[in-house]
């Protein structure tokens, strides 16, 4: 099993029955589709899978699924971050028993005033609680949403601290300068860029990869990203189509190009986008020649 996230993940999107439960066999087929569309792994539950809105069994039900349906564990990362450090060591230690190595972890994301020196912390905290050297842990550094950054010196101290046990850093803030701060910091971490159009920059400059959304539309253009410099172009619209907020836009858009209405469905307190805009993004893609999603 590698030792970091690298390469093409996506950050798969968490379809909905119309009862508002996980769509385990939708989930299991789309999984599929984005790793025969040439895909290095999958995440589940990361801000695109709406991880904060389920709970611990849903997520293990639904990594279980995927296990069941044949997936190598080695190709599954799991969003394990509660605001709790407890509830994160529970879980996480649960998907290790699953066979899964690769978690994702958010910082405690209620207080915005902390230090960073109390964001170590309760990273440490995870960690020690874990206690276990299967683990590779990829810090979640998504600041817009989450209301809480992930300090570069804290990524440096607790690589020190642990060894490849802290393995990652996802940087989906937007800012480059961020991924910069991360590559000075910590050398040694593997950084996964979220921002699609940024994939070429950063595998230039040390990055390992990307864990993004738009994978989960149009896998074959994010891919392009990492041996074409002219699908920089084509990256920039389809991320220019998305609009605010991304999951039920990207989710609306999934509905469109599937066939299948219930993509469309989200958990609050995120509310479904009109058909139009699923149309409007879907038209875009389809204008710069992707390929549907599964």
């Amino acid at each position: 099993m590698t030792d970091t996230i690298r390469g093409l993940w996506v950050a798969l999107a968490t379809p909905l029955d119309a009862e508002g439960s996980v769509d385990q066999r939708t989930l299991t087929r789309h999984a599929h589709w984005v790793l025969d569309q040439g895909c290095d792994g999958i995440v589940l539950f990361g801000t695109t899978g709406e991880g904060t809105s389920f709970t611990a069994a849903e997520r293990l039900q639904a990594a279980e699924a995927l296990l069941g349906a044949g997936i190598d564990a080695a190709r599954i990362g799991l969003g394990t971050g509660y605001p709790a450090a407890g509830d994160t060591v529970a879980l996480t230690g649960v998907a290790l028993g699953l066979g899964l190595r690769h978690a994702l972890l958010l910082p405690p994301y209620f207080y915005r005033d902390v230090s960073a020196q109390g964001i170590e912390d309760a990273f440490a905290a995870v960690l020690d609680g874990v206690a276990d050297s299967r683990l590779r842990a990829t810090l979640y550094h998504i600041p817009q949403v989450s209301g809480v950054a992930v300090p570069p010196e804290v990524v440096a101290r607790l690589r020190a601290r642990y060894g490849k046990v802290l393995a990652g850093v996802k940087d989906s803030s937007g800012d480059f300068a961020h991924f910069r701060a991360f590559r000075a910091a910590a050398p040694d971490v593997a950084v996964a860029i979220g921002n699609e159009a940024d994939i070429g920059r950063a595998l230039t400059q040390g990055g390992v990869g990307t864990i993004c959304g738009l994978g989960n539309l149009v896998p074959g253009m994010v891919g392009a990203m990492f041996t074409d410099p002219d699908a920089a172009g084509p990256m920039h619209a389809a991320c220019a189509a998305m609009v605010d907020p991304f999951v039920p836009g990207l989710k609306a858009a999934m509905a469109v190009l599937t066939g299948e209405p219930g993509w469309a469905r989200v958990r609050p307190p995120l509310r479904p986008a009109d058909a139009a805009t699923g149309h409007q993004i879907a038209a875009t893609l389809r204008g710069l020649m992707v390929p549907a999603a599964a």
